[in-house]
């Protein structure tokens, strides 16, 4: 096992500096807030629903936030119009505690 998959989780992982987040989103929630495992997955719950990339946009927004990043330094990967997404993180400032992700 390389040092790498020694410091990965069960939906994220490193990529150089770079961390890669697998989601499930719920479009047209309550509340924006990370909600737990769903599967191997980061579950999410967003406000926006998900027309016209309002979704999407906001995913980034509440990332952006979390991890101390401008929002230019979060983009989605892959998934773009479905529930399952990848997401990189550029640079990550904070890693948020509840999330149980290690630093490198």
């Amino acid at each position: 096992m390389s040092a790498t998959q020694d410091t990965d989780g069960p939906y994220w992982r490193w990529d150089g500096d770079d961390l890669l987040l697998d989601c499930h989103l719920q479009p047209r929630a309550s509340r924006d807030e990370f909600a737990g495992l769903q599967g191997a997955r980061l579950k999410i719950r967003l406000c926006a629903p998900p027309v016209d990339g309002k979704a999407n946009a906001q995913l980034l927004v509440l990332l952006a936030k979390a991890f101390g990043v401008a929002r230019r330094n979060v983009e989605i990967e892959s998934g773009e119009s479905s529930r399952l997404k990848r997401v990189r993180i550029r640079h990550p400032q904070c890693l948020p505690n509840h999330l149980g992700i290690t630093a490198r």
